[in-house]
């Protein structure tokens, strides 16, 4: 069985990288919502990208550009 992991990542400008490629299906609304508080605390612009090696419509990638 796989393991669900919701990696994160901090680049250099600030900006908060998040990829949920190895969310299960039964576990992807509470990264869908996990991703929204995430956005909420962070503030500033939200932008997703389909990653293009995923096997199923619910791997995404998302990117948070803290305002300031």
């Amino acid at each position: 069985m796989q393991e669900d992991a919701i990696l994160i990542e901090i680049l250099d400008d600030g900006t908060i990288k998040v990829s949920t490629d190895q969310i299960s299906p039964a576990n992807h609304l509470s990264a869908d919502n996990f991703l929204k508080f995430l956005s909420e605390l962070a503030g500033g612009e939200v932008t997703k990208a389909k990653n293009r090696h995923a096997h199923a419509h619910h791997h995404e990638h998302g990117h948070v550009k803290q305002g300031g």
